[in-house]
């Protein structure tokens, strides 16, 4: 259980980093499919930095939970 929250926490994390950097420079291509899901929520258009944003402090909360739990 672990390492599981360890890797969904990673790629949340390098899907918001690099959706930041696609946003602030337009250079990084986003790396992961679902973020362009995301961008295609009409409830999201116009927030495309601050939904980074919460994907990137996600996948770090993910990756510090983590810890709490203990080998299997």
């Amino acid at each position: 259980m672990k390492k599981i929250l360890e890797v969904v926490g990673f790629v949340l994390f390098v899907a918001g980093v690099s959706g930041l950097v696609h946003e602030l420079t337009g250079w990084l291509p986003q790396f992961f499919g679902f973020v362009r899901i995301l961008d295609s929520l009409d409830f999201l258009k116009g927030r495309e930095l601050y939904t980074n944003i919460v994907l990137a402090v996600v996948g770090v909360a993910v990756m510090a939970s983590a810890d709490r739990f203990r080998r299997i």
